[in-house]
């Protein structure tokens, strides 16, 4: 029995759902637990009779919240690798760096967001455009290396995932928060300066801020640490006064 079948065997037998490291397809919606098998299993690799090792078995029974645990999962494992990488070669702070930078690329291009998310595109496509986007916006390094790797593993669509661990294990470690702040304009170093001193004074800790802008959300800000959101955009504040209008109306 190959390992294929020796899987589909085990999942008829025992009600499970099986899928490779990182691979989110369709899940049973009543499968009872799911096996997550080890990073060397390619299909068919393994010898024939011999089944593949098991390095997951937890029950599963939300398929949609299984699959957002399952890529949450694959992310914090390629993050943990490169943090460690990055620590070895000394190059913690350049990596960081070319993170945010790809996730500024991200957010800005809507053609690129597109590109690591859609099941379309094939590997060697995926591939050749990145390692082009990423030479062109000077991103080099283990860095490059690291997104290349994700794509040619087509793990793409979880890099967002990826570099938000990545930030989360590197501040934990310098025993950091993170708070990301979305603003409907560039902010000036002076007001990141002060909001920052203001999040620090809140929250007894030190906050590092990450920026993005969203034109969408007219003015105010959104900043989020962790579970916790402080929503002061223009657009939630249009959006609460709309609904009050129409209950009273």
């Amino acid at each position: 029995m190959c390992a294929l079948e020796y899987l589909r065997h085990v999942a008829s037998l025992s009600r499970v759902c099986y899928a490779k490291r990182g691979f989110i397809g369709t899940v049973v919606t009543d499968c009872a637990i799911q096996i997550e098998l080890d990073a060397t299993y390619q299909g068919f690799g393994f010898p024939a009779c011999q089944p593949p090792r098991i390095l997951i078995a937890r029950e599963s029974t939300d398929p949609v919240t299984d699959n957002v645990s399952l890529i949450s999962g694959v992310a914090s494992r390629y993050a943990s690798a490169l943090l460690d990488l990055a620590e070895e070669q000394g190059a913690t702070a350049e990596v960081e760096r070319g993170l945010d930078q790809f996730e500024t690329l991200l957010t800005e291009s809507a053609d690129l967001d597109r590109l690591i998310k859609s099941p379309v595109f094939s590997a060697d496509a995926q591939l050749k455009a990145i390692s082009a986007i990423l030479e062109k916006a000077g991103i080099s390094g283990l860095t490059a290396n690291f997104v290349k790797l994700v794509a040619k593993n087509r793990r793409l669509f979880t890099v967002p995932g990826m570099i938000q661990a990545f930030r989360a294990q590197l501040a934990a470690k310098r025993g950091e928060v993170t708070a990301e702040v979305t603003s409907a304009t560039e902010l000036a170093a002076e007001h990141v300066a002060a909001l920052q001193e203001a999040l620090n004074a809140s929250t007894g800790k030190n906050v590092k801020i990450v920026v993005k802008v969203d034109s969408s959300i007219l003015g105010g800000l959104i900043v989020k640490i962790g579970s916790r959101m402080i929503d002061t955009s223009l657009r939630t504040k249009l959006n609460s006064l709309k609904f009050a209008m129409k209950e009273v109306g």
